[in-house]
């Protein structure tokens, strides 16, 4: 039986999960009931701050309980495949931060567990969420634009060496599973997708330039898509100052261009600018990590809870979720080789 209010869990109590503990308080379906982090004074801080009735260390304990019907993942990107695994043979329904996770295999077996043991999966790739973002992938769709030609994604934030210093994993191939693109970048990487389609190969280059870090800080790519448009992907957090993310849609009939969820170019045949709202705006997640704004993630959670009562996929599901890791990987593997890699 579903309840009237979801019972929600966090687990990993780090910068991003008073953005989902937010969400959970805003939502009209769900209750923030549990807290976990293997830090306890995170854990203890967050469940008082918003109400919550218990915390934990061991996450494993925290699946025990039978009182809660959802988690949030926000633990470090290299273990989100692990902790989602648990959670779902545990019987709860998942929202997980981006990335899904950091290698291929990973994302195979959690997508799997996932369907086998009945629960939901979903993701967080707020940006899809934004009205106008909606309606220019609407205006893709139904080709208003003739033959796309050109799809471009600049992605060039600002992070700093101690933002990489304040925690461990940041900045490692282990737990972070990359850097500029697959951290910052990947919310980027996601809408070009999801607006304009899978890519089916690319070259590339990436490499830290600036940061004192193993991964990059600053990577370009050139697309070619399977629709037959080629693109550009150029994605850094080793720029001052940093840039609010831009896209690029250009056709033969028509082009819209756009800065965050801001449309500032819109030359579409027969369709009158919209005058739609910028969802998300005031955001400064170029500049600084931690002002992101909870929207989007209020609708996921609420999302989430109508996949489960309305027996439906998430908005956002692991398959779809997968593509732009997947887009990374092949990125990172490009500028490995210095070959060309076609995507599967």
């Amino acid at each position: 039986m579903v309840p009237d209010k979801f019972r929600w869990a966090i687990i990993g109590c780090g910068v991003i999960s008073t953005t989902h503990a937010d969400a959970v308080a805003m939502s009209k379906y769900a209750k923030l009931v549990a807290t976990c982090d293997i830090d306890v004074g995170k854990a203890q801080k967050l469940a008082a701050d918003y109400g919550a009735d218990v915390w934990y260390q061991d996450y494993n304990e925290l699946l025990k309980r039978d009182d809660i019907d959802a988690v949030s993942i926000c633990v470090p990107s290299g273990i989100h495949a692990e902790i989602t695994i648990a959670a779902a043979k545990a019987g709860k329904h998942i929202l997980c931060e981006k990335p899904l996770d950091i290698s291929s295999q990973k994302m195979d077996e959690m997508i799997a567990v996932c369907h086998e043991e009945g629960v939901k999966l979903g993701c967080v790739f707020q940006m899809r969420t934004y009205a106008n973002n909606q309606l220019v992938r609407k205006m893709l769709q139904e080709q208003r634009l003739g033959k796309v030609v050109i799809q471009d994604c600049y992605v060039k934030y600002n992070r700093s060496q101690e933002y990489y210093k304040s925690a461990g994993w940041r900045g490692t191939w282990e737990m972070d599973g990359g850097g500029c693109l697959m951290n910052q970048g990947v919310h980027g990487l996601d809408l070009l997708l999801w607006m304009g389609g899978d890519v089916e190969s690319l070259v590339a280059q990436a490499d830290h330039l600036v940061r004192d870090i193993e991964v990059e800080d600053t990577a370009v790519a050139i697309l070619k898509f399977k629709s037959g448009a080629f693109g550009v992907i150029e994605g850094a957090t080793s720029v001052t100052p940093g840039q609010k993310a831009r896209f690029e849609f250009l056709g033969n009939d028509g082009s819209i261009l756009m800065e965050d969820a801001k449309i500032t170019k819109w030359a579409v045949p027969g369709v009158p600018e919209p005058e739609t709202v910028e969802q998300g705006s005031g955001n400064l997640g170029h500049i600084n990590p931690a002002a992101i704004t909870a929207s989007g993630h209020i609708y996921l959670v609420d999302d989430l809870v109508g996949a489960v009562r309305e027996q439906r996929d998430p908005f956002v599901t692991g398959e779809s979720a997968r593509k732009a890791v997947d887009l990374i990987l092949a990125i990172y593997e490009s500028s490995r080789t210095g070959q060309r890699v076609t995507l599967a």
